[in-house]
Parts: structure tokens; C-alpha cells; sequence
């Protein structure tokens, strides 16, 4: 029985039982994670609170607040996305969901224009999903968001029956500010406009079917995954004026060439020589009948700037390290217009139309 004569003595022995139900014991997940009760407080405090720590998370409400001047110290439009992500396996070389989720959300904002500031973070789990596993990825996120600057100030949980879903499924959506002198957007591009990239396409996309195991082949090749948000910061401390920018994910560089194309209404010429492909990535393409630039890619930035700036942005580029491969890999031209052509290395052209199908499903 508890002295209550010694009221302090009594508090203490609540708070510490009080901290003991907070810790998670169980080593997998079931239905009562998802039910609103003890044992998914006992989740969302132990698995996500104490790896996303910060003031705004740490009031537990149902939604983040915030002061609208901090905003506006950053610039005068928002910038708002989502993105979900079923990445099979959940991890692969070079990342896993976790980093995935943070980083494809981040990259969507920067290539706005945006200065990224804010996450949220929900997740379907499946029954029986190892907590050890789930520990692990959320501590992923949780480096993935500190690398790129941001936090993670809201979130969800939902629980489904063993069999319902293959594993684990992650939402994220992100806010950020546009700065006020910058207006990019896929319909900007102008004639004459140089085309670059970060580096080399098709490793993301590689690396997950080499992680699935379906192929006898050793590489290490590995995804790259990574936040572009400073790097986009350094083109336009150099270049406000960027036409447009895009993130190479899902239909890989030529997807986004093509939205490029039709949106503005203009041509681009690639060189297929000026594109970087690493050797491993073109010996599996061909191997499997895959086409490279369709490949999906998590680290990889097609920026359009004005021709006068194409110099001054490469080089601010490969001062980063997400950056050190850039290179310029096309031209935007008049005519035809809507229209992506390859120039070949036996010096033909080919027209690089947008993706028919899928080439690899689950790839983010």
C-alpha cells in the first residue's frame, strides 16, 4: 500500500509507473496499436515522440499549429504535397521507406522553389509487423529529416488484419515557403533554355530490383536516395530565374522531359553521349529489355535554366555533394514542340515518348 503520509513519495512511485506503461514491451504489432487506447499511446510515445521530438509534435494534438510570421519570414507563397509510399523490399541498398518517405516528400517542396519546413507522417501497418523492424525505419526518418532540416510535427497510425497489406505503407505530406523572387514551373521553358542534371539516372530503380532477389547479380550498385533541398538552394542563390525543376522519380528522366516538353510547349533535344548512365545500370537495362531513362530515381534533379546561366549554375552545383556529377545534357529548341528527341550515339534521333506501362511496380 502506498504511504500517504508522504505525499512526494506517492507522486514519485506514479510517475515512475506512469513512465514504465509508456514504454512499448510488445515485439510486434496487433490490432489494439490501431485502437486508440494504451497500447497505441504506448506506440506513439515510445516508437515516434521520442525520435521526432520537437515542441510541435510533443503537444499531442490532432494537428500542428503555427505562428503565420514564421512563414512569412521565408517568402510569400506556401508550397503544400503528399506522396505515399509502398517501396518493395522496405529496405535496399543505399536507403530504405523510411529515408524514402522523408526525402521524396522534401525533394517535391525544393523543386518548387520551396524552402521545406514542415512533415507529417502516417502509417498503415500491418498485424504482425516486428516493432524492432518499425524502430528502425522510423529512426531512419528521423536522419533523413534532420539531414534535410525539417520536422515532423504531426502524424497517424492505422492498424489492419495480417494479410490486409504487405507490411507497411507511409504517407507523408510537407509545407513549405516559396521565396518571393522565384517563379518556377514546367510551362516557363523558353528556346535555347540548357537542361541539367545532378547525375547519374536509374540507380534508385536498379537497386530495388537487385534488392528484390529475383536476379542472380552481384553489384554494388545502390539507390540515391537523398534530399535535394540544398542543392537546390544553391542554384538559385545563383539562378532565381530557373525555368523549372523537377525531381526524376517514378518514369524517370524522360517522364519528366516530356511534362517539360508539353507543358511549355516547346521541344528538347537530348545527347545521348552527355547523359550519365552508370555502366552497371546500362549492362542490367540491357539485359532486361529496360530503357535507363525511364528508370526511377530518388536523388536526381532535371533543372532548366536560361543559356546565359548555364554556366553559373553547373558550377554552383558540383560545389555540393549532391551535385559533383552535374552536367548539361540537352537544349530546349522551337519545334517540334511537345516533342522529346534523342540524339544516339551512331547519331540518329529518336523520339522518347512517355512510359507505356509500368517498367518496375513498388519502386517508392
Amino acid at each position: 500500500m502506498a504511504n500517504l503520509s508522504n505525499p512526494n513519495s506517492l507522486f514519485q512511485k506514479l510517475e515512475k509507473s506512469r513512465q514504465q506503461r509508456g514504454k512499448m514491451r510488445d515485439r510486434a504489432i496487433d490490432l489494439s496499436h490501431g485502437s486508440g487506447g494504451k497500447a497505441m499511446r504506448d506506440l506513439i510515445e515510445d516508437v515516434f515522440v521520442s525520435q521526432f521530438d520537437n515542441p510541435v509534435l510533443a503537444q499531442l494534438e490532432d494537428q500542428a499549429t503555427f505562428n503565420l510570421a514564421e512563414f512569412a519570414q521565408w517568402g510569400d507563397r506556401l508550397a503544400f504535397t503528399t506522396d505515399s509510399y509502398v517501396v518493395d523490399p522496405l529496405f535496399f541498398p543505399g536507403g530504405d521507406i523510411g529515408a524514402l518517405a522523408v526525402n521524396g516528400t522534401v525533394n517535391d517542396l525544393a523543386v518548387s522553389g520551396a524552402k521545406p519546413l514542415y512533415l507529417t507522417c502516417s502509417l498503415i501497418l500491418e498485424e504482425g509487423f516486428s516493432v524492432d523492424t518499425l524502430r528502425q525505419i522510423i529512426a531512419s526518418m528521423k536522419v533523413a529529416a534532420d539531414a534535410a532540416g525539417v520536422a515532423v510535427v504531426t502524424g497517424d497510425t492505422k492498424v489492419v488484419h495480417r494479410g490486409a497489406a504487405d507490411k507497411l505503407f507511409i504517407n507523408t505530406a510537407g509545407i513549405g515557403v516559396i521565396r518571393s523572387n522565384v517563379t518556377c514551373s514546367a510551362a516557363s521553358l523558353q528556346p535555347g533554355d540548357a537542361i541539367l542534371i545532378n547525375g547519374e539516372i536509374g540507380n534508385h530503380g536498379a537497386a530495388i530490383l537487385i534488392a528484390r532477389g529475383e536476379l542472380a547479380l552481384e553489384t554494388d550498385i545502390t539507390s540515391d536516395c537523398q534530399p535535394l533541398n540544398g542543392l537546390v538552394d544553391a542554384i538559385l542563390a545563383v539562378c532565381p530565374e530557373v525555368r523549372a525543376m523537377r525531381d526524376a522519380t517514378r518514369g524517370g528522366l524522360a517522364t519528366v522531359l516530356n511534362e517539360f516538353a508539353q507543358s511549355s510547349g516547346v521541344g528538347i533535344h537530348l545527347q545521348e553521349d552527355a547523359i550519365p548512365v552508370r555502366e552497371e545500370v546500362n549492362g542490367m537495362c540491357e539485359l532486361l529489355g529496360l530503357d535507363p531513362l525511364y528508370l526511377a530515381n530518388e536523388g536526381k534533379l532535371i533543372v532548366a535554366v536560361p543559356p546565359e546561366k548555364a554556366d553559373a549554375v553547373v558550377a554552383a552545383m558540383r560545389d555540393r555533394p549532391e551535385g559533383r556529377n552535374t552536367c548539361q545534357i540537352g537544349t530546349v529548341v522551337e519545334s517540334p514542340p511537345g516533342i522529346v528527341v534523342l540524339q544516339t550515339r551512331f547519331g540518329t534521333g529518336r523520339i522518347v515518348d512517355l512510359l507505356v506501362g509500368e517498367q518496375l511496380p513498388r519502386i517508392c
